[in-house]
Parts: structure tokens; C-alpha cells; sequence
């Protein structure tokens, strides 16, 4: 009796162990940032938000990344990143056609794709968070435009990102469609050029739109490294407040621009809310919360709650226009 109880007690110490939840079987909370580029500002307080999520879900946060601004730079830290089987990696896309067979593959090796800040191509990510809807942020530009142009008219530029970046061509693809319209029949988009998110390129470009357009009235630079450059280029060469400035960029790293007169208003969303909210959404994933299957809701803590839609892309929310009048509000 004694043998039969031992071994029905060993019995059921074996299943219990069997029937208990392993804390190994529950998919790791490891999310990799990857950029279009490292040591970008604002990249880096789309970071910031990422850590302030892992720190509160109790997760691992890194972010690695290129030193340009280029889909074929990103695919090898994609590949690095599926080989260490990280739960999700939260990309913003470079080049999105040049990145989509790498995430595609990640993917298929059940790792969690999320897009941010600029979207990989359809079928390459589960879910898109987009810092703004595009519409809004195109006719925004526009808008800006107008109103630093004297009586809304005259020439206008665009210093963009790269040329392969998917929410810049989307912007301004918006802003061509907006300026068709008749309140902004006097605005003259004269060109296009694109700095690669590179300080000196984006100041080379700047320099070259002053150049080649002598009645040049308002450049417009959706891309936080432009601006600023550009911003440079227009107080070195004694341009400020002959040719105005806007566009996109982050409040710290135009302040002083926006205190001397150089630019009078810009806009963006909240970058470190971006980080964070992609943070949430990769989490949600690898979790099972969420799918990515448009019409699903979700919630995240100080942000609210979110609907997925279309192409399975989440929208953070407008965008803020910054002032001399309200740029102090702001820390990022």
C-alpha cells in the first residue's frame, strides 16, 4: 500500500507539473525599434516613448538601426533581429518596397511587425501607426504655406526626406492635390528636392533652392532634419524673413528659430507619444490582444482608446501647430 501511494503521489506531482503554465511558453515582451536612422533626434524621442511603455508592461526595449537614412541599410538589421527571435520589431520604413521580403520573412518566423513614423509596404506589417492622417497633414503644409507667403502667393519648395520615404511622397503627393484648389491658385510649387534625413545634404539642398529660384517665397521641409537645417542655411546666408520657412519638425530643436523670427510656425504630432503608442500596439501583438484585423479596438494608458482601420493602420491623432506663442508649453 505504502509503494502504490508513493507512486500515485509521484504521479500526481508529474502532472501537475505538466498541467502547470509554463512561464516559458508565454511569448517574451522584446520589442526592437528600427529607424529609418540612428542618432536622429527625433527617432530618438519616438524612443523615449517606447522605454516609458516597456517600463510600464514590464518589457525590453532596444532600438538599433542604420547611420543612413536607407531601406538596404535596414534589411540587415531585420535579418539580425529575426535571428534573435525578438517578439516584435517596430519599423519605420526607409524604403518600403526594399524592406517588405525581410519583415515578410520575420513574419513568417512569428515575430510581430509593427510600423511607425513611415509605413513598410502593405502585406510587410501587422498594424501601421501613423502620427497623423495624411490628408490632414498635406492640406496642413499647405495651409502653413499660405499663410507665410504675402497674400498667399508666390513660389514655394519642399525640402523632403528621402526620396523612397512613404509618408513624405504621401504628404506631398496631398499637397499637390491641395494647392489645385482655388484659395491656393497663387502658390507655385517650383520644386521638389530631398535632403536623405543627412544634416549637411538637407543644408546643400536648402542652399541650392535659394540659388536656383531667386524669387523663391516659402520653403516647406516635412522632416525634422530639414527644417532645421534649412533654418540654418536661411540665417547663415542672411535670407531669414525674405524667404519664410515651415514644415515638420520637434519643438526643442526649433525653438531658437521660432524665438529669432526664422520660422513662424510649424507643426508635428507628439513624437514621444508616437514611440509609446507603437510600443502598446506591438505588445497588444504578441499577446494575442490584437490581431491587426481592421475594425478591432483596443485601449492604451494616457492616449485613450483606438479603432484599427483600413490597410490595418492606427492613427495616433492631429498634429500640433507650434508658435512663439505656445512653443514653451513643450518639452521633446
Amino acid at each position: 500500500m505504502r509503494r502504490s501511494l508513493s507512486i500515485a503521489l509521484a504521479l500526481v506531482a508529474v502532472l501537475g507539473v505538466g498541467l502547470a503554465p509554463s512561464a516559458s511558453a508565454q511569448p517574451a515582451l522584446n520589442v526592437a525599434f528600427l529607424p529609418k536612422q540612428v542618432n536622429n533626434p527625433y527617432f530618438d524621442v519616438a524612443a523615449k516613448g517606447g522605454m516609458r511603455a516597456a517600463g510600464e508592461l514590464g518589457g525590453q526595449f532596444k532600438q538599433v538601426g542604420p547611420s543612413e537614412a536607407t531601406g538596404a541599410a535596414q534589411v540587415p538589421f531585420i535579418q539580425d533581429l529575426t535571428t534573435q527571435n525578438v517578439g516584435a520589431i517596430v519599423v519605420s520604413a526607409a524604403d518600403p518596397d526594399a524592406i517588405a521580403p525581410a519583415l515578410k520573412a520575420a513574419r513568417q518566423a512569428g515575430i510581430k511587425v509593427v510600423g511607425y513614423d513611415s509605413s513598410p509596404a502593405e502585406g510587410a506589417y501587422d498594424v501601421f501607426v501613423n502620427q497623423a492622417d495624411t490628408q490632414g497633414i498635406g492640406q496642413g503644409l499647405v495651409q502653413m504655406a499660405c499663410d507665410e507667403a504675402p497674400n498667399c502667393a508666390g513660389d514655394i519648395a519642399v525640402l523632403s526626406a528621402t526620396s523612397t520615404a512613404t509618408n513624405q511622397n504621401a504628404w506631398i503627393d496631398v499637397m499637390k492635390q491641395t494647392l489645385m484648389q482655388p484659395q491656393y491658385a497663387g502658390l507655385n510649387l517650383v520644386d521638389v528636392v530631398y535632403g536623405n534625413d543627412d544634416d549637411q545634404t538637407s543644408q546643400q539642398q536648402a542652399q541650392a533652392l535659394l540659388q536656383s529660384h531667386p524669387n523663391l517665397q516659402v520653403i516647406v521641409s516635412p522632416t525634422t532634419v530639414g527644417i532645421a537645417a534649412a533654418a540654418k542655411v536661411l540665417e547663415d546666408t542672411g535670407s531669414a524673413g525674405t524667404v519664410q520657412l515651415t514644415g515638420l519638425g520637434t519643438p526643442n530643436s526649433l525653438r531658437a528659430y521660432v524665438k529669432d523670427g526664422t520660422i513662424k510656425e510649424f507643426a508635428l504630432w507628439n513624437v514621444e507619444n508616437l514611440g509609446y503608442l507603437a510600443y502598446y500596439v506591438a505588445a497588444k501583438l504578441i499577446s494575442g490582444d490584437i490581431k491587426g484585423n481592421p475594425g478591432e479596438t483596443f485601449s492604451v494608458p494616457t492616449l485613450g482608446d483606438y479603432t484599427i482601420g483600413e490597410n490595418s493602420v492606427v492613427v495616433l491623432g492631429p498634429p500640433q501647430v507650434f508658435t512663439a506663442d505656445n512653443i514653451d508649453q513643450f518639452n521633446f
